[in-house]
């Protein structure tokens, strides 16, 4: 069976070359071939040896999720749905800015956390996806953007933020994160690069050790009991717990602050009380808040708060000293807002068969 060249790093891919007798340089010609250009056919790669050529062409290939739909929202922001067999698809989503390009990528095929607010969650989950799935989706954006009349990445930032729990996912993820950050690849910083997690304490420890990029936690509630509710996860690696791994990866992260994602929900998290619980319970953890207005779904049960009692909320985070804004939402005409993405999942039941709480640590 042919080796699909897309699930390699660059060291991978170096050991690779060398299983098949091939010098160390042609895995950084091949890696810049298929990231920085794009391309995925062996007898366009001009500067390989023929012979190398043919024996690629055998051995190996270069295969990204293929592309089902593309979708574009009013306000530019596009949307892929990639499908990654047996009638299971994933969305990656393009939000364009005025000084940046991000890329939203997911790492799962739905997701084991059932976060109670998230469409994702309700999708139900099959399995991780693989390196190629997770970089592939990088690939196809790339392809689509292409770049800027100066001859840069219209892709400039990327989160891992789609479907899924990306540490639950972690070596695929850190495999990608690699070649995000590979000057051969995409030569993205590390600055620019954000995993967002929801909690999964003792593999932020690990991500700190092993690929430290910018860290983003899915707070969403400023106690255990209501954060029990909304992030289940919870339960295993209460807020007290999940703080002290936060000041631990700061120690080792490419900034110096983690930033806490807070869904506004109406009449659950978003009064008064709750934003002073808040400041009390990170006063010690260097941070920013992302505010961010509920994306309703079907038989969601929440509903979005309201824009007076958002910048009430801002406000006294504000007034605490800590910085907080409110996140735009872009894209919700195509279903590519935060929290709606869905993609496409069977075999749903999956989900309890996982044992992700005990796997992660």
């Amino acid at each position: 069976m042919a080796v699909n060249l897309l699930d390699f790093d660059l060291a991978q891919l170096t050991a690779f070359f060398a299983e098949i007798g091939e010098k160390p340089f042609r895995a950084k010609q091949v890696l810049r071939w298929m990231h920085h250009f794009g391309e995925s056919d062996f007898n366009r790669m001009s500067d390989l040896a023929k012979s190398l050529r043919e024996k690629l062409v055998v051995m190996a290939s270069v295969e990204p999720p293929r592309l089902i739909k593309e979708q574009l929202s009013d306000d530019g922001t596009r949307k892929w749905l990639l499908d990654v067999g047996a009638g299971n698809g994933v969305e990656t989503v393009f939000i364009p800015e005025d000084e940046r390009g991000t890329l939203c990528i997911s790492s799962q095929v739905g997701c084991a956390l059932e976060c109670s607010f998230c469409s994702t969650a309700r999708q139900g989950f099959n399995r991780n996806l693989s390196v190629a799935e997770i970089i592939g989706q990088l690939w196809w954006a790339n392809k689509a953007m292409g770049r800027d009349p100066k001859g840069d990445r219209i892709i400039s930032n990327v989160v891992m933020m789609g479907m899924g729990e990306p540490l639950a996912n972690f070596d695929n993820v850190v495999t990608a994160l690699n070649i995000m950050l590979d000057d051969h690849a995409y030569g993205l910083s590390r600055r620019r690069v954000t995993v967002s997690t929801s909690g999964l304490v003792p593999v932020m420890d690990r991500l700190r050790d092993a690929c430290p990029v910018a860290l983003a936690v899915s707070l969403h509630a400023p106690n255990d009991a209501l954060r029990d509710v909304l992030v289940p996860i919870n339960k295993k690696y209460p807020l007290a717990e999940l703080m002290a791994a936060c000041r631990r990866y700061i120690e080792k992260a490419p900034r110096d602050f983690v930033t806490f994602e807070y869904v506004m929900l109406d009449g659950v998290n978003d009064s008064l009380a709750h934003a002073r619980e808040l400041i009390a319970l990170v006063r010690d953890v260097p941070c920013k808040f992302n505010l961010i207005p509920f994306n309703p779904f079907p038989m969601s049960g929440y509903n979005r708060s309201r824009p007076e009692a958002v910048r009430r909320f801002r406000d006294e985070l504000a007034h605490a000293g800590l910085i907080a804004t409110t996140r735009k939402t872009r894209g919700d005409d195509i279903d590519a807002a935060c929290g709606q993405l869905a993609g496409q999942v069977q075999d749903k039941t999956r989900r309890t068969q996982i044992r992700i709480m005990e796997s992660a640590a």
